[in-house]
C-alpha cells in the first residue's frame, strides 16, 4: 500500500532549508529522492543521486557562516521556487550570493533542483 501521508511540496522544501541552515548534511540530503538531480539552470547537470549530491555539499556544509535567508517563496503545484540570499565563506573571503532555487517535489521528496546564481558579493574589507 502506498504511503499517502507525504508532506506538501512547500513543507519538504522548508525542511530542506531548515536542515541547510542547521548544517545538517544528512537531514538535508534526506529531503532529496535517492535518484534526485541538481542542475545549474537550465540543464547543466551538477549531481545525480545521493552520493554525488552529498559529495558536492560536504565542503559547503563545513563553511562556518553558511546560512540561507529566504526572501520569497512561490509554490505552483509540485514546484517550489525560492529566492534566497546565501551567506558563504568563499575562497576570497566571506560574503553572500543571491540564488533562485527551483525545486520539483514528488512523493514527498525533492526529485529535481535547479539553481540560478547571481555574482558573489564579498564583504567589504574590515567588516566582521
Amino acid at each position: 500500500m502506498a504511503d499517502t501521508a507525504y508532506l506538501s511540496p512547500e513543507a519538504v522544501v522548508q525542511q530542506q532549508l531548515d536542515a541547510y541552515n542547521a548544517h545538517d548534511l544528512e537531514g538535508w540530503l534526506a529531503t532529496y529522492a535517492a535518484d534526485a538531480c541538481q542542475y545549474q539552470h537550465p540543464a547543466t547537470l551538477l549531481a545525480r543521486g545521493h552520493a554525488e549530491i552529498r559529495q558536492r555539499a560536504i565542503a559547503r556544509f563545513a563553511e562556518p557562516d553558511l546560512h540561507a535567508r529566504l526572501l520569497r517563496r512561490q509554490v505552483i503545484g509540485q514546484v517550489v521556487i525560492d529566492h534566497e540570499m546565501v551567506r558563504r565563506n568563499f575562497a576570497e573571503g566571506p560574503g553572500q550570493i543571491e540564488l533562485l532555487c527551483l525545486y520539483t517535489v514528488d512523493a514527498g521528496k525533492i526529485s529535481s533542483a535547479s539553481f540560478i546564481a547571481g555574482p558573489e558579493q564579498l564583504d567589504p574589507p574590515g567588516t566582521d
